[in-house]
């Protein structure tokens, strides 16, 4: 074989790999066989420079930097939408082009979600890529071709069409394809990760992270930014006639673009009002950011007939959904101790509406989420609320500084006790571990009085605050002490009620050991652990003479968890707590037995990084040793898993990355674990993440799964 029939087969099987890699998501080859074709086609190209064609794959790397974009006139404008803000709206558009088309005339519709990234017209001359512009104002663009150049998912050269089901069988002679490039969800969370971690800019949001990445003077910079583009309409072609939005949409898959998956063609207004209100609530399942749902009317012979209205066509309508995000200042940060002393940075906002519910508070995560981002109160900062998740600040507005806003940092003691905070190395969270921490409390009293602990009938978090507040209890033990005199003048606690509460008290005496042991809220020890310590010790005071090394020899007990033990009952305020719970009548012994061997994580070490949907640290930790792993604060050679959960730390991230550390989530740790197991989270108060549902995609990061909605 020649030397340029070989560099044309090479450039064809490349391009037939990255349509299925990157279009696809169906790769026929591993990694290592693509490398071997993209470095022998480098290597045949340097070889022969002059066989180098600008559609070339070793032509997305990205050219020499530019000074500024040039502009570009579209040859047909890029037309806006106007929205529907709800059902009511949308049968407003409805009822307008059924009058303007007639009662009786049949009407097709085509749906699809409303991705929020940057609209795109890509010119394509004789198959190959020459122009790509941003709409800019709809009739002058950005000329951004060198770095769209960079974008996988965007054919340098079309497919030839194979034809059949009404799709021409040819190559336009020329066609300009609109679309959006975006950036996936998990993606931007990468990149942030990455970009907090080199000390660069935090992105606000991955619409903000695909239109920095795509306007970026340095095309190589572009290259290494995981873009993404779905294509969903065309400006003018010729050599080609369509007819309708859905053989549009066909005819651009056969030409090799990715088309979204979740686009319908519905025959019925009905069927388009639920498509909308289903991903209306189902929003939190897309794999990226959509705003709303575009309803067009299918046939173009339809749209010629209803025409344009300025510069929205009447043929066409955005059902937004409510937003999630919104602005607003950032009066203080706040910091509230939780449960197990953990100390959790909260936003004080002005007041804002987001979704359609008044934000005032949201979360701020940790100390290095509030410092990777630069949040300084009195920022105006970006609030994002999805689902029923607790809002987060996003980030902070840089261009609308003052210079009054002030830097932030955790404070050193405890906000409510004074004791010193404690913070073990390469942690994100900082703790108070004082357990008599007034602040901790309440959150002690609720979770010893809960169904996994004491199971405390007629106790719940109103008794709890009612009790420490007045003064009546001053740990968890006072409550056996507790009298029909503590109640006297309290409205609402009448002799009945106050009997059921203090017959609940007594009951709980006859609580079993291992019970005891959970309702003492020690970091790490839940359930699951406190069943293999009564097992393996006969009485509370073996417990607390346990060395480290002792408790490591448990199968499931690791050395995070040991450390926990050992910690707490070394603090003398906790020991005393024993002592009057154990004075107080209650179960401080069992019957030990050996304790259950054999594990799914018997031998494999796993670093957390970032909140998980429905476990604490403490509980992700528990749950790995428990069934025989053991968790580390640092990535190195020895780490078997990263598990990731939300706002992952950035080092951690991309440590493993370079080390080739397996990654899995909240579902996948599950998994190699081989049941669902269920464990009780710590409150939402603490500050834990958002749930998701993930998957391994091709290219090694985890990113939201795609919703197949079928109507």
């Amino acid at each position: 074989m020649d030397v340029e029939r070989e560099l044309n087969a090479l450039r064809d099987a490349i391009r037939e790999h990255n349509y299925r890699y990157y279009v696809l998501d169906e790769p026929s080859i591993g990694d290592a066989e693509y490398d071997a074709l993209m470095r022998r086609l480098r290597a045949l190209e340097a070889e022969h420079p002059e066989l180098i064609t600008p559609d070339s794959p070793t032509q997305r790397v990205g050219s020499a930097p530019s000074e500024q974009f040039a502009k570009v006139r579209h040859p047909q404008s890029m037309l806006s939408l106007a929205n529907a803000l709800n059902r009511e709206e949308l049968a407003a558009w409805h009822a307008r082009i059924r009058r303007l088309l007639g009662e009786e005339e049949p009407i097709a519709y085509v749906v699809e979600p409303k991705i929020d990234g940057l609209a795109m017209a890509i010119t394509y001359r004789h198959g190959r890529l020459t122009v790509a512009a941003t709409r800019g104002d709809g009739t002058v663009g950005e000329d951004v071709t060198p770095n769209v150049r960079t974008v996988h998912s965007v054919p340098l050269r079309l497919r030839p069409p194979t034809g059949g089901d009404e799709i021409p069988a040819v190559v336009p002679e020329q066609i300009e394809v609109r679309g959006e490039i975006y950036m996936r969800i998990a993606d931007f969370e990468q990149l942030n990760s990455e970009q907090a971690a080199a000390g660069e800019k935090i992105f606000a949001n991955p619409r903000n992270a695909a239109a920095g990445s795509l306007r970026q003077l340095n095309p190589q910079i572009t290259a290494g930014r995981p873009l993404r583009f779905f294509a969903y309409s065309i400006g003018p072609i010729s050599g080609v006639r369509l007819t309708s939005q859905w053989q549009t949409l066909a005819y651009l898959r056969a030409l090799g673009f990715p088309v979204n998956d979740d686009i319908r063609r519905l025959e019925s207004f009905d069927e388009v009002v639920r498509y909308c209100e289903a991903w209306m609530s189902r929003r939190e399942h897309l794999a990226y950011e959509a705003d709303g749902i575009v309803v067009k009317v299918d046939s173009f012979t339809q749209q010629a007939e209803l025409g344009v209205v300025a510069r929205d066509p009447r043929w066409a309508i955005a059902f937004k959904f409510p937003a999630r995000e919104s602005m607003t200042t950032l009066r203080e940060i706040v910091v509230n101790v939780g449960r197990t002393g953990r100390m959790n940075p909260n936003a004080v906002l002005d007041p804002v509406v987001i979704g359609g519910v008044t934000v005032a508070n949201a979360t701020l995560h940790n100390e290095d989420y509030i410092l990777s981002r630069d949040i300084r109160i009195g920022d105006r900062v970006t609030v994002k609320r999805s689902g029923d998740v607790i809002p987060k600040v996003v980030g902070p507005v840089t261009s609308a500084r003052t210079g009054e806003e002030r830097p932030w940092c955790m404070p050193s003691e405890c906000p409510s006790c004074g004791e010193p905070v404690h913070r073990e190395p390469d942690a994100a969270d900082y703790y108070c571990v004082n357990a008599a921490c007034p602040a901790q409390l309440v959150r002690r009293v609720e979770h010893w009085v809960g169904r996994g602990a004491l199971d405390i009938v007629g106790v719940g978090e109103e008794q709890a605050r009612l009790f420490v507040e007045r003064g009546l209890i001053h740990d968890v033990a006072d409550l056996y002490t507790l009298t029909p005199a503590h109640f006297e003048g309290i409205t609402g606690y009448g002799p009945k009620r106050i009997a059921n509460i203090l017959q609940g008290i007594v009951a709980s005496k006859e609580r079993p050991f291992d019970r005891l042991i959970v309702g003492l809220g020690i970091r790490s020890v839940g359930e699951t652990v406190a069943a293999l310590l009564v097992r393996q010790y006969r009485s509370i005071e073996a417990i607390m003479s346990a060395t480290e090394a002792d408790l490591v020899a448990i199968p499931g007990v690791g050395p995070h968890i040991a450390e926990e033990i050992v910690r707490f009952f070394r603090h003398e305020p906790n020991r005393t707590l024993v002592s009057k719970l154990k004075a107080a009548g209650l179960c401080t012994e069992g019957t030990a037995t050996p304790a259950l061997a054999g594990a799914a994580l018997v031998g494999k070490t796993f670093v957390l990084t970032g909140a998980l949907p429905s476990l604490t640290r403490e509980a992700a930790t528990e749950l790995i040793e428990a069934h025989g792993g053991s968790v580390t604060s640092s990535v190195s050679k020895k780490t078997d898993y990263l598990l990731v959960g939300d706002a992952p730390g950035g080092s951690k991230y991309i440590k493993a990355q370079q080390l080739g550390i397996p990654m899995v989530d909240e579902v996948g740790l599950r998994a190699l674990i081989g049941a669902e197991l269920s464990l009780r989270a710590g409150p939402r108060a603490e500050g834990e993440g958002q749930p998701t549902t993930e998957r391994r995609a091709p290219s090694g990061s985890i990113v939201a799964a795609q919703m197949n909605l079928d109507l």
